[in-house]
This record gives structure tokens, C-alpha cells and sequence, in this order.
């Protein structure tokens, strides 16, 4: 008989948060784990590196405070988040507009009302008039240009400002179901949908969910951009206080102490047993990958890889914060690197020093050959300051940061292979740390159901196998 310190009744490979959300959740059913994780540390890409004091996200994705995940997952409780500022700041045409909350029609006009205080708005770009459709909640409706030109801009006035907050309102009251329901393209071909005024959905909505989708192209399924805009329409922007890292690192510390190993190499597995380079052989009734999935498909050799999202985080240090305060800038003109960007030290100030200032900023794609050059000169136009004196202190580059999300793309795919052998992450369900939770969970219940554990799971239906 093998020691039980060499035995579990699940292992589960990677300390991510999709493996460590299915942890609690069959530790909670009675059942032993082992989560082994290759890496020193838990968290997979959600990643955060101390340097002189700042904690600088290595992906660094945007989450929605509307997520009941974040407050619902076990072993995570209440986590600290911080908010962005109300709505986007998009930058377009030399000058920056901020949309205020855009999330429904009454703050719209409430923003409009306040705009005065505002930066000056862009004038919009323009195209002929087509014929509203209904299939798309943020489709393209050409528009005739802006007239005057010093308050036009990517959304101009009271009455689109309304019109864009009254379709994200009916999105927010969207059961899930009927989006999944509706016909499946591409976002960029979807473009030509709903009648909101093509400067509102080139000015702001493209530019939002480019950094939503991590996806410059558009290329995601639509359905999944219905998603992501509900997410966004029920609640704000927000990032985990301290760095990403706070997730992982809060579901790891409430685990039984032991069940984590970090720095345990698995060379092979299979439904009854995992080989490391570490401990050996290491018994289980149950196997669970939560790793990304190029690591899981070496392992399990037949499973699908998708594409993936290349993402690169910049992190810089200024004398003084640009003057856009916790919102969220937005490049409206795709002129540039950097599909957006944020002064963190505003949004959260437990990520740099005191008195120091911390930008944060995502390219999307191949990053540029001479990356720090090139992004600062894009900042300095998004922010509109001198960017010469700015400090680089990191930057990080992942070519399979975000899994691609093409049209079809099933967001609950199957996580069981076959009794006793499963897989979760985001890359079986959408590409946000919502999804890697959610997968999980999904994960867990089918272990608990094919063991024949009492508990929460019961009554969820079987899960076909994965492919």
C-alpha cells in the first residue's frame, strides 16, 4: 500500500484558479486532494512580481465586478477589488472623450450633464446610413458625420449617449440563455447589427471589447461578446487589490495545509496514478488537469488546442500621474501598440509606493520590435503628456495569454473525458478568470457525480466527454 502521504482521491495537476476553485469544492465533499503544481508559486498566469515596491501584474486581466464567481467561489470569501472610474476614457483623433457610465440610459445623461468638466470630445468617424437590425447587441449603424465638431465626438450628445446606455441596459436584463440562443458569427461581422450610430460603435464599443476579448481582429465568437458586454452592462471594471495574483494566492492560503505542492515536475498520468520527477509515483481515483491547454494536450495527447491571443503587459513609472484619474483609456483610432491603458497607482494604490505612479499598459498581437519606444509615443498621445522621462520597470509578453474564442465556440465545453480522467481551465469555457472559475466548478461536480459523492452536485446532469 502506498503512504497516504503518496495518495489522494483526486490530484489535480496545476495550482491555477481553475484547479484550485474544483479543489475546495471536493475537499468540502469529503475527499482527499493533492494539487501539484510545477511553478514555485500558484497561479498560473495570474502572476504578480514585486520590483522596488510595485506589484506588477504579469497578464493583468479586466474583471466585472457583476461576476458572482468572485463572491461565491469557496475559499475565496470577499475579495478586495478595486474599481475603475464610472464608463471609458477613448482616445480619438487627437483628443480624449470620456463616455461617463455608459452602462445605462439615465447615466448617460447624467454624464452628458457633467461633461463639461470633462476632456473635449474627437469627432466621429462616418459612413452612409443602413437598415437597423436586431441580431447583435452592439452591431454597427453608419451614421451621418457630427456637425460643429468642437462637441462632437466618438458619442456625441444626449440622445446617442442614451441610446448606447438603453442597449446595454436591455443586455444586462438578457437571461444567458437567449444569447447562447442566438446566431453564432464573428464580432466583426456582426458589426452591421443594432442601430446605434457607427461612430458610437467604431468610438467606443469596438475599442471596448478589443480590450474585453483581448482580441484586436474580432475575430471571437459573437455570443461570447454578448457575454462579456452583459458583464460589463450588470457591473464595472475592476482588478483584484495587491495584483492578480490575490486570487489565486487567497484560494491557495485556505486550503488544508499540505494539499498544495509547488515545484513537482508530472511526467505522465493516467486515470489511477501521476509520475513526477519529485515524489514518484503518486496513487489517485480521479485525475484532473488544470493546466493551460497546451500542457494538458502533452499529457492527454488528442485533446484540442485552440489558438491563442498574444497579450504583452508594460508597467511604467512617472514623475506625476497623468491627469485621467481611475479611468480606463481606450484607443479609438487603433493608432498605435497599446489597446489600453490605466494609471494603477489611481485604481489601486496598494500596487506602487507611496507618492510613486504606476502605468499599466496592454499590447494586444505581436508586440512592436522596438516595443518600449513605440509604446511610449502611443502614451503620449493617449494620456497627452511627455512620456521622455518615463521609467520602464517591466514587461511581459505571452504568446498563449487569452485562448481564442472563434466563431463556434461552445463556452461550457465538456470537461469529462471519460470516469475518473477530467480537465478544466479557461480554455474549456470562456477565456476570463470567470471562465477558468466556472470551469472548475464544472470539473468538480462531475468528479463528485461519477464517484457517487453526496453534495451540492446533485441533480447537474452528466457531462458528456470531452473532445
Amino acid at each position: 500500500m502506498r503512504s497516504t502521504a503518496h495518495h489522494a482521491d483526486v490530484v489535480i495537476i496545476g495550482a491555477g484558479i481553475a484547479g484550485l476553485s474544483a479543489a475546495h469544492l471536493l475537499i468540502g465533499a469529503g475527499l482527499g486532494v493533492s494539487v501539484l503544481e510545477a511553478e514555485p508559486r500558484v497561479g498560473g498566469r495570474l502572476a504578480t512580481d514585486e520590483v522596488d515596491g510595485f506589484r506588477l501584474d504579469r497578464l493583468g486581466p479586466l474583471l466585472c465586478t457583476s461576476w458572482p464567481e468572485l463572491t461565491g467561489t469557496p475559499g475565496l470569501g470577499a475579495p478586495e477589488l478595486r474599481e475603475f472610474a464610472p464608463g471609458v476614457l477613448v482616445h480619438s483623433e487627437g483628443r480624449r472623450h470620456l463616455t461617463g457610465d455608459i452602462r445605462s440610459a439615465r447615466g448617460a445623461l447624467k454624464a452628458v450633464r457633467t461633461r463639461s468638466s470633462a476632456p473635449r470630445a474627437p469627432r466621429a468617424p462616418w459612413a452612409p446610413r443602413v437598415p437597423r437590425a436586431a441580431q447583435s447587441t452592439y452591431g454597427h449603424e453608419h451614421a451621418a458625420p457630427a456637425r460643429g465638431g468642437g462637441r462632437g465626438g466618438v458619442v456625441t450628445g444626449a440622445i446617442d449617449r442614451a441610446r448606447l446606455g438603453a442597449a446595454l441596459s436591455r443586455l444586462a436584463a438578457t437571461p444567458q440563455a437567449r444569447l447562447l440562443a442566438r446566431p453564432e458569427r464573428t464580432v466583426v461581422g456582426s458589426l452591421p447589427g443594432v442601430g446605434l450610430p457607427g461612430r458610437t460603435v467604431d468610438g467606443v464599443l469596438r475599442p471596448l471589447l478589443t480590450a474585453l476579448l483581448s482580441d484586436p481582429a474580432l475575430t471571437t465568437s459573437s455570443r461570447c461578446a454578448d457575454l462579456a458586454l452583459r458583464d460589463y452592462a450588470r457591473g464595472g471594471l475592476c482588478v483584484p487589490a495587491g495584483g492578480s495574483s490575490a486570487l489565486p494566492e487567497l484560494l491557495a492560503a485556505s486550503l488544508p495545509p499540505g494539499t498544495v505542492r509547488t515545484g513537482v515536475h508530472v511526467t505522465a498520468a493516467d486515470i489511477t496514478s501521476v509520475r513526477t520527477k519529485e515524489h514518484g509515483e503518486l496513487g489517485c481515483r480521479s485525475l484532473l488537469l488544470a493546466t493551460g491547454a497546451g500542457a494538458a494536450a502533452e499529457l492527454l495527447p488528442g485533446l484540442r488546442v485552440p489558438s491563442f491571443h498574444p497579450v504583452t503587459v508594460l508597467h511604467h513609472t512617472a514623475p506625476a500621474p497623468p491627469p485621467t484619474g481611475r479611468s480606463l483609456v481606450l484607443d479609438g483610432d487603433r493608432s498605435g501598440p497599446v489597446a489600453y491603458s490605466a494609471v494603477m497607482s489611481e485604481v489601486d494604490p496598494s500596487r506602487a509606493p507611496e507618492g510613486r505612479t504606476l502605468i499599466t499598459s496592454t499590447v494586444l498581437g505581436t508586440p512592436p520590435p522596438d516595443l518600449d519606444r513605440s509604446v511610449r509615443a502611443h502614451l503620449a498621445a493617449l494620456y497627452g503628456v511627455p512620456t521622455d522621462g518615463w521609467e520602464l520597470l517591466a514587461a511581459h509578453h505571452d504568446p498563449e495569454a487569452v485562448p481564442a474564442m472563434e466563431a463556434p465556440h461552445d463556452p461550457r465545453r465538456p470537461v469529462r473525458v471519460l470516469a475518473g480522467l477530467y480537465v478544466c481551465g479557461d480554455h474549456r469555457d470562456t477565456s476570463t478568470v470567470q471562465g477558468a472559475l466556472q470551469s472548475g466548478r464544472r470539473a468538480a461536480e462531475a468528479i463528485l457525480t461519477d464517484l457517487g459523492v453526496p453534495g451540492a452536485h446533485e441533480g447537474s446532469p452528466r457531462l458528456p466527454e470531452a473532445a
